[in-house]
């Protein structure tokens, strides 16, 4: 009996046993998923139906204390005022700012990240939403935010700051309060100047050191805040 003659293979086909050419696939399988999550942050909610403040800080400061006490404060104030409250979702700072927003009868939502260490969602969070990534994680609060106070922080802390800086820089985002509360975030600002715009490089310009606004304690990120929903509400402002 004859053997049946080999089907001539689809130029378009590759062979499992081809490593390179499978590879190839799967890099180019990558690149064109980039290509629609690229596509797919073009889109922006219109609009929120109320002013949502993002609160950033470490997760580190304990319960009881009084950057905590101050850290709910600003949280409560500002769902008296009308807006909902965003946070990483964990312990700290982050939950003394939900903690904060539920005993002054608002909502707020933890945006919390998977990492090796264990870190659950506060019980004060009335909506959590789960990421894998820190690059999703912080793609998400720029989505929906429409201003951002940041409490003393490590490096995470750090991480999203100057992430929405950079992102305020190059008018992706586009009058957003940036709001640095605490003695830490002038001496960032401060080294930032004297490196990126006075240094032997113009590495920035000097505009770009005042879209951060550093203000010293909770009174102060209220009323920017404060102001900045005013105008927000009134159509004037930005988000």
């Amino acid at each position: 009996m004859t053997a049946p003659e080999p089907r001539p293979q689809d130029p378009d086909t590759v062979r499992l046993s081809d490593e390179e050419g499978v590879a190839q696939i799967v890099r180019e399988t990558v690149l064109g998923l980039w290509d629609i999550v690229n596509n797919l942050t073009r889109l922006r909610p219109t609009r929120n139906e109320r002013y949502r403040v993002t609160i950033f800080g470490s997760a580190r400061v304990q319960p009881d204390t009084p950057a905590y006490e101050q850290a709910k404060r600003v949280a409560a104030e500002l769902t008296r005022m009308g807006c909902d409250i965003s946070t990483g979702g964990g312990p700290g700072f982050m939950q003394a700012a939900n903690e904060g927003a539920a005993s002054a009868g608002g909502r707020s939502v933890g945006i919390n990240v998977t990492l090796p260490f264990e870190q659950s969602v506060n019980p004060f969070v009335t909506a959590a939403y789960e990421h894998k990534t820190f690059f999703t994680r912080l793609h998400h609060f720029v989505l929906t935010s429409d201003a951002f106070v940041v409490a003393p922080g490590g490096i995470g802390t750090v991480l999203e700051s100057l992430m929405v800086w950079q992102l305020l820089q190059v008018h992706h985002l586009r009058e957003l309060p940036l709001v640095l509360v605490g003695p830490m975030w002038p001496e960032l600002v401060d080294w930032a100047r004297r490196h990126m715009v006075e240094g032997p490089m113009a590495l920035a310009s000097p505009e770009d050191m005042d879209i951060p606004v550093c203000v010293p304690d909770a009174d102060a990120a209220i009323a920017v805040i404060r102001e900045r929903r005013a105008a927000w509400e009134a159509g004037t402002g930005g988000g």
